[in-house]
């Protein structure tokens, strides 16, 4: 049969059309390293918008071999589309399936150089990334979840980060956020959204809602907080195996066993850019929970989402409606309070509203298994104020939220934000005591006084009767706020679970601290305090000191502190950011 030129170019055109746009492989066979060879053809599957995944042409360069170490090489492919020849691999892209002739070869994780004239991308071999498959199929390994690896910046080797995208937050929220995220390796961006929201419940992919049926190569999400804040990170599936998927190629944080949502994702566009091309996403419901985050890739398995901590954050303007903040977050001992945190500083800098400008009160409450709570109030002079001591909150609040015990992470964590009348702060003048020599028996008066926001003056007397028990002692008085105090008495900001014997043990300790609020005044001695469970005794013998050590080691500790005589609360509903100290000699 002849055909005439025309005819022969429109058939080739065709026949390069149905190349470019064949049919997905399905269960495809693996290729292995050593099958590859420089100039082999191969297919990318990405999604580019939407949520259906296309194909785009690269071309085998070669295996770097042990390039990520010993036995894990790297696939190094040309990107031959002239779409992806442009902007090169993009932030989004990662897990992307790699098929050559027919066969799955690995998925896309790797940005080989930035500025290069012709782009080229590292693929995790199909093998490293059954390795990771298989480890999602083992029973959990209970333990101390591990802290997050930040990525090596001069490595020659940079994977394709996940676009972690923050939903929910104001940008100027997000700027506060930004420092603390990165050092957790979240370089997150505000660019982002979320179909989800305080009514969204786990689901799976299958369900009704509009959610298309994952494939390799569509895009998933992984979440560390889900609902009304919203923080994930993007990637791209590079194969299913039954309900188990294998995503990214690369490690998101590096955390090992993990249990976190695993989410519907749809891609809005690409954002082209000379440094690095990101994919901009939708985070959606979720549909299955990822249970391995490893060095070639991280999987799961589709079906009912991971156990979360809920949260809850209450406006209760004086003259409004209530408005709250739900969302989820994962458990993880540093995570967790940065997303809670940055939740509570949405409700109080991310709006309009002014009835906070004055001050307000925050009240948290943190339940755990069993009805077991801890509740806490702080106060702070406005939004400014929260914003001056956002360090100190979430500190304080790592401190709340930690799991020093398996299986005691918090269940639900709830914020009220109550408006004040007036501001809060004080200005401390003057704190002076009548005498400073005194005999057992006799009173001695401390006088304080202070102006309040507006410059109006203030003072109290407080009478201190001296026991006769202090006669001979080199005492102190101080002033100080609670947490202050807490600190010059040899309390611990952490408390090691070491130190405990018992959850309830933890949960006593953790109601032990001294209001947070007005300010103490107490008359104190310097000692040494060997401490049980946290618990204090002055100048214990060594005798009991080397049996209790030799019995546990761990639980007990010894430190110089002050050790309070008597004490008193005073000007509750004020903040006082002063510490004053005042010799005290009883005589005889």
């Amino acid at each position: 049969m002849n055909f005439s030129r025309p005819a022969l170019r429109l058939f080739a055109l065709f026949s390069l059309a149905s190349v470019a746009f064949a049919a997905q492989p399905i269960d495809a066979p693996l290729i292995s390293i050593d099958e590859l060879k420089p100039g082999q053809r191969g297919e990318v599957w990405t999604v580019f918008r939407g949520s259906e995944p296309e194909s785009f042409s690269v071309q085998v360069t070669g295996v770097l071999r042990n390039a990520l170490g010993p036995g894990k090489s790297l696939i190094v492919c040309e990107l031959t589309d002239e779409r992806v020849q442009k902007m090169g691999a993009v932030a989004g892209m990662s897990g992307s399936p790699l098929y050559v002739e027919g066969k799955f070869a690995g998925a896309l994780s790797y940005q080989i150089q930035r500025f290069e004239t012709v782009r080229h991308a590292g693929f995790t071999p199909a093998a490293d990334l059954d390795e990771v498959r298989d480890r999602a199929a083992l029973p959990p390994v209970l333990g101390k979840v591990p802290s997050p690896i930040t990525a090596v910046p001069d490595s020659p080797y940079r994977s394709l980060q996940p676009v972690f995208t923050l939903g929910g937050l104001s940008p100027g929220v997000a700027d506060l956020f930004a420092p603390q995220f990165a050092a957790l390796g979240l370089n997150a961006t505000a660019l982002g959204g979320s179909t989800q929201s305080a009514a969204s419940t786990t689901g799976s992919q299958s369900g009704a809602g509009g959610i298309s049926p994952l494939r390799a190569g569509s895009a998933v999400s992984v979440a560390l907080a889900t609902g009304d804040i919203t923080l994930a990170g993007t990637g791209t599936v590079s194969r299913i195996d039954g309900d188990r998927v294998t995503a990214f190629g690369h490690p998101m944080l590096t955390l090992g066993e993990v249990e976190l949502p695993m989410c519907a994702a749809d891609i809005i566009t690409i954002l082209p850019s000379q440094m690095q091309s990101v994919k901009l996403a939708n985070t959606g419901a979720v549909i299955g929970t990822i249970t391995q985050d490893r060095l070639s890739a991280i999987s799961g398995t589709l079906g009912p989402g991971p156990a979360m901590t809920s949260v809850e954050v209450t406006v209760r303007p004086a003259h409004r409606e209530p408005r709250t903040l739900r969302f989820s977050v994962v458990r993880h001992q540093q995570i967790t309070p940065m997303v809670v945190a940055s939740g509570v500083t949405q409700a109080i800098l991310g709006t309009n509203d002014a009835g906070l400008a004055k001050g307000f009160r925050l009240t948290s409450n943190i339940r755990f298994a069993a009805d077991s709570t801890l509740e806490f109030q702080s106060l702070y002079a406005g939004p400014q104020g929260f914003a001056q001591g956002l360090n100190e909150f979430v500190q304080g609040l790592a401190a709340n939220l930690q799991n020093p015990y398996a299986k005691t992470f918090p269940e639900h964590v709830t914020f009220t934000i109550q408006p004040l009348e007036t501001n809060p702060s004080v200005t401390l003048d003057l704190f002076q005591l009548s005498r400073t020599t005194v005999s057992a028996g006799q009173t001695v008066q401390a006088t304080l006084a202070w102006r309040d926001w507006q410059g109006a003056a203030h003072r109290e007397v407080i009478d201190l009767a001296i026991d006769p028990a202090w006669t001979g002692k080199q005492l102190e008085v101080i002033l100080a706020p609670g947490r202050a105090l807490d600190q010059l008495t040899g309390r611990p900001r952490v408390i090691a679970a070491s130190e405990l014997r018992s959850f309830d043990a933890y949960l006593a300790a953790m109601r032990d601290d001294r209001a947070g609020d007005g300010v103490h005044v107490a008359i104190v001695e310097r000692a040494m305090l060997f401490s049980d469970q946290t618990v204090a005794t002055p100048d214990a013998p060594g005798s009991i000191e080397r049996i209790a050590r030799g019995a546990d080691e761990a639980r007990f500790r010894r430190r110089e502190a002050v050790l309070p005589l008597w004490e008193k609360h005073l000007q509750p509903g004020k903040i006082f950011t002063t510490i004053v100290r005042r010799p005290l000699l009883v005589v005889e």
